[in-house]
């Protein structure tokens, strides 16, 4: 639960608390003329700021307009001046709103100057109290007056809320907390750290009122701390490579080029520590960033990304291997075809997505599906594996792919082009059941492109990290990215084996603008914390692995990927 921390000094007082989920909001009061003010000390009184216009007759307003959702709501009335007398106003003043003291969902709760503990039971029932002791009390009807305990944080620790409490002071806290609970009391600090990171802490330690000057940003934090925490159940096994052929200066006879959709380099790192602290990725040694953005935006989508990559030319958003005026650019699987390779994408995507279609389509729009569709049954691919099966119904794709109902039949296959549909429509996600059926797509693609005995490139898409991206769900994000991780074991095992392969790993661009404040590794627990539900400009990793590997290293424009690979290949 939220307390608002002396709520009226905020700009709006009440309703930016009472709107955004506080469940505990704290009035300062000053006995003045028989009127109760609300302010922190005499000086500041304002003359119409009184406990009635600013919190009572707004809350009754709000109740009779059905106004928000009210759950458990306390105004925690701190005393400032003489107990007794300012206590007896605030009873006669509550009386003239029977409305709210009827409201079992209403408590009011005096903190600040207040009369003995002995004494509470000679006020009203719907006067309750806040304790600010950890001593017992010995009169259970006493206990019955007391709401919550509250004590002040800087007697058990100095932290200031950055990093971590010093072991003795976590002791200290801990403790504390544990004897209010023992009282079965609701417990508060007050005058504690006030950021996400004290926040955290101090609802895992279990205590109920967090203390807070900033509600909104506090409610929205914590209301979505469940949605942005995940516990890891997926595994992806590190394969550590021979590196034999890595950073060689020997030739490079194919390539694997893998595309982490949104995969920046937060999503690495969240991936990278749920999975106990590694990947097969983490264990390259080539490492570069690229930037992303678009000929006519700062923040790129997949299908300008995409083309940029393929094409070495960097075009506007939306296209599909066209260039800024509209006109078709030859693409990676176009160009090689030149040069007798063999081709093919992989996604978990449709296969008409943006990513993979760059590889070889040309469309004016990525929402140009029909066109999309036409350009892959006459691509120089010869090979494909993705979902949207139902995209192409009534077309004639049989007649250039064999399209093959299960995925152990491609790396046996004899055909010159062959098509496998992971889904009718969209692929599933890992947290919906899908298996590592991305590792095993790459391992088939792999066998079939080198069973032709030429040259070949391959792209291998992991889509749905952006996916779980735009809808700022860390669950999806980790999975998909572990995920990930065990298509290039696939790409990095082949390259050793074959010695002449080189393998690129990067992404179109980031996702959500993700950090990952807090986690556990052994515990494999991530937090995921975002920015926007959209891509950002941020610049993303690129890994290579395998001869002249080392060529992708440094700081670069995405489209260089295209002439980079031309370079390596001595095309």
């Amino acid at each position: 639960m939220i307390h608002a921390h002396n709520d009226y000094e905020n700009p709006l007082p009440f309703w930016n608390a009472y709107a955004n989920g506080a469940n505990s909001i704290e009035v300062d009061v000053i006995l003045k003329n028989d009127t109760l003010y609300v302010a922190h000390e005499e000086t500041s009184i304002k003359s119409n700021r009184t406990i009635e216009r600013l919190y009572l007759k707004p809350l009754t307003e709000a109740l009779n307009l059905e106004l928000g959702s009210l759950q458990k709501l306390q105004l925690l009335i701190d005393i400032k001046t003489e107990a007794v007398s300012t206590l007896n106003q605030i009873v006669e003043t509550l009386k003239k709103h029977p409305q709210l003291i009827e409201n079992k969902s209403i408590s009011f709760v005096i903190s600040g100057n207040r009369p003995q503990p002995q004494d509470y039971l000679k006020y009203p029932e719907f006067i309750q109290f806040d304790y600010q002791s950890l001593e017992p009390i010995s009169d259970p009807k006493i206990w019955d007056k007391i709401a919550l305990i509250s004590l002040p944080f800087k007697r058990y620790s100095v932290w200031n809320g950055k990093g971590r409490f010093t072991e003795d002071n976590l002791i200290k806290v801990k403790k504390a907390i544990a004897k209010a609970h023992s009282y079965h009391k609701p417990f508060r600090f007050w005058g504690s750290p006030d950021g996400k990171s004290a926040w955290k802490s101090l609802h895992d330690l279990g205590v109920d009122y967090i203390n807070t000057d900033a509600p909104a940003t506090c409610y929205t934090y914590l209301s979505t701390l469940k949605q942005r925490t995940y516990t890891n159940t997926f595994h992806s096994p590190v394969y550590t490579p021979t590196y034999e052929s890595d950073q060689k200066d020997t030739e490079v006879k194919n390539i694997i080029l893998l595309i982490g959709d949104g995969n920046g380099l937060s999503q690495i790192s969240a991936a990278t520590l749920a999975n106990q602290g590694a990947l097969t990725l983490t264990q390259l040694k080539s490492i570069g960033f690229i930037k992303t953005q678009s000929a006519d935006d700062f923040t790129t989508d997949s299908a300008a990304a995409g083309t940029a990559i393929a094409t070495g030319e960097k075009t506007y958003n939306r296209s599909i291997g066209m260039d800024i005026n509209r006109k078709p650019i030859e693409n990676l699987t176009e160009f090689l075809y030149k040069y007798d390779f063999v081709t093919g994408c992989i996604t978990t995507d449709e296969i008409t997505g943006a990513t993979p279609s760059s590889f070889y389509a040309h469309q004016i729009d990525r929402d140009m599906t029909d066109g999309i569709t036409a350009d892959l049954i006459t691509s120089k691919l010869n090979l494909f594996i993705g979902g949207g099966a139902n995209r192409f119904s009534d077309t004639n794709l049989d007649k250039t792919f064999a399209v093959v109902n299960n995925l152990s039949e491609i790396e046996t296959s004899t055909e010159q082009k062959i098509g496998h549909f992971l889904s009718e429509y969209g692929v599933s996600s890992m947290t919906e059941g899908r298996g590592h059926i991305l590792a095993e797509a790459t391992k088939q693609a792999l066998t079939f492109l080198n069973n032709k005995n030429k040259p070949f490139f391959l792209m291998v898409e992991g889509a749905k990290i952006d996916t779980y991206g735009h809808f700022n769900k860390i669950d999806g994000i980790v999975s998909e990215g572990i995920d990930f991780d065990t298509a290039i074991t696939e790409a990095i095992k082949f390259a050793d084996t074959d010695k002449n392969t080189l393998v690129i790993i990067t992404a179109d661009h980031e996702t959500s603008g993700l950090s990952i404040p807090q986690g556990d590794v052994k515990q494999q627990i991530i937090e995921g914390d975002f920015t926007t539900f959209d891509h950002t400009g941020t610049m993303v990793p690129i890994f290579a692995y395998g001869p002249q590997s080392y060529k992708f290293s440094g700081v670069y424009e995405n489209n260089t990927i295209f002439n980079k690979v031309k370079e390596v290949l001595k095309l």
